[in-house]
């Protein structure tokens, strides 16, 4: 199966970008991998870095996007942009199956929208991370993070319904427990878009919803699917990545400074250590998801490095191999909606 990797998306791009893409080819059988961006300095780099093979081609696109223009402006002037030509290469080769990108949120979105194009019945695509839990074995979708910054509550009752066809695609979960992110759980909390909202889901047939959740019980794997706007949904997010990144700091730290039994104590956890590092780390699980578009159009973080690039890679395997595309096309044809107010 054939993905495309931006090259010139993200604070790391180009060189992560391609030695993830190296990682890629040489631990994944039946990938191949199209590079857009500079053809001469991707040639080049791919050399420097020991790659010989034939399952890394580049498309020369030169222009880049940054993350200070408009994204709908850049969208439509930089046609021969990394992005822009990828996205178009995305849309017209049925061959391609996903495509990555590292670059700005709000680009990948438009271009995901003009290019790509939604499913039909698709209101608004929403980016959608699966969070890890604390059981090893469960993670929970968040939808939206990020892509619909201010939403009316038809858009939530739609991400309801996408997220849980989703997780029923890629986890397996015949029935999964829906929840709306709140200020609590109380079926009166929340502002009027949620309580709105509430109204909605709980009347909506195609979901097994649940109620409200809070943000701090949103990683106890109680539920499959959190539902939320893209603003509170990637404050969210980005307040868990922190606390987690202060967590493991502060960690190393007190270990460094706590004389010799701390070191011992260190040394005694150390397994496990890794492996709840290897659990909670973003960078292990991949990019999101723009739910809702006709091809596979994966968003990665911004500070991606390789091997989040690879991560990514093997999601976009993942979601292929679910047929989630076409089963989220039968699941909105047949979804009960309400029309847009």
């Amino acid at each position: 199966m054939k993905i495309i990797i931006d090259a010139y998306g993200g604070d790391y791009s180009p060189i992560e970008m391609i030695k993830g893409s190296i990682t890629a080819v040489n631990s994944i059988d039946d990938v191949e991998i199209i590079i857009t961006g500079d053809k001469e300095q991707i040639e080049n780099l791919l050399k420097e870095n020991g790659y010989t093979g034939d399952r890394i081609s580049v498309y020369h696109a030169p222009e880049t996007i940054s993350c200070e223009e408009s994204p709908t402006m850049a969208i439509r002037k930089k046609k021969e942009s990394s992005l822009v030509a990828g996205l178009n290469l995305l849309k017209e080769n049925d061959e391609i199956v996903a495509m990555i990108s590292a670059g700005s949120t709000g680009a990948v979105l438009a271009g995901g929208l003009f290019i790509v194009g939604r499913i039909n019945g698709v209101k608004r695509p929403a980016l959608a991370p699966f969070l890890p839990t604390m059981y090893e074995d469960k993670k929970t979708l968040l939808i939206d993070c990020g892509a619909n910054v201010d939403c009316k509550p038809e858009y939530l009752q739609q991400f309801a319904v996408m997220g849980s066809i989703y997780v029923k695609s890629m986890r397996g979960i015949e029935n999964p427990k829906v929840a709306l992110l709140s200020n609590g759980i109380e079926d009166t909390k929340g502002n009027d878009q949620i309580h709105k909202a509430f109204e909605i889901l709980k009347n909506t047939k195609e979901i097994n919803f649940v109620g409200n959740i809070e943000g701090r019980d949103m990683f106890t794997g109680e539920v499959d699917v959190v539902v939320s706007d893209g603003f509170t949904g990637n404050v969210a997010m980005k307040a868990a990545e922190g606390t987690i990144n202060v967590f493991t700091s502060v960690l190393k730290q007190e270990i460094k400074g706590g004389g010799l039994f701390a070191k011992l104590g260190y040394l005694l956890l150390k397994k496990p250590l890794k492996r709840l590092k290897k659990r909670i780390n973003y960078t292990e699980v991949g990019g999101s998801p723009f739910v809702g578009l006709n091809k596979i159009l994966i968003k990665s973080h911004g500070s991606s490095k390789a091997n989040t690039i690879y991560s990514c890679v093997l999601q976009a395997v993942e979601i292929h191999k679910s047929n989630y595309i076409e089963k989220m096309k039968e699941g909105i044809e047949k979804s009960s909606i309400i029309e847009e107010k």
